[in-house]
């Protein structure tokens, strides 16, 4: 019944993205933050896994990440598909990145809030931010948004 109530909270919460795009110094503090070479090292040390939640639109005009699991915050049933990818993951950390951190953000604290651990904010998204350059800024490597797609496991396509 707990669980089925923080979903709830979540699936609120995530739906109130758009409208709580800010973030406070104490809500920084309070959540766990990587750069996008911090993410992407994680993903080659098999220790993370990266969802980006940004729409299909900005995949392609960008690419994905290399490694990363596109998975849309914009598309019906994002919250079973992000718990489900987090089970997938096992032990391993989730990464959320979106363009700027913003979306990212605001999914983390409403995790958090709706007490989900496990997750981690990569604040300089995809095309940079205060908090850094971003992954292409980086020149870490991307893949078009089918390729993207087709890496997805099963279960999660």
């Amino acid at each position: 019944m707990a669980l089925d109530l923080n979903r709830r909270r979540f699936v609120l919460g995530a739906h109130m993205t758009a409208l709580t795009v800010t973030a406070t110094p104490l809500l920084a503090q309070s959540r766990t933050v990587w750069s996008a070479e911090n993410a992407f090292d994680a993903i080659l040390a098999d220790t993370a896994r990266i969802i980006d939640v940004r729409a299909r639109e900005e995949w392609q005009e960008t690419g994905v990440g290399a490694g990363v699991w596109p998975i849309s915050m914009h598309a019906s049933g994002f919250p079973d598909r992000l718990f489900r990818a987090k089970e997938l993951s096992g032990d391993r950390m989730v990464g959320l990145i979106c363009a700027t951190g913003g979306r990212s953000a605001t999914l983390i604290q409403a995790l958090r809030q709706a007490g989900y651990s496990g997750y981690a904010d990569i604040s300089e998204g995809m095309l940079g931010s205060g908090e850094g350059p971003g992954w292409i800024a980086s020149n870490l490597p991307t893949v078009p948004v089918d390729v993207a797609l087709n890496g997805l496991p099963p279960a999660l396509a």
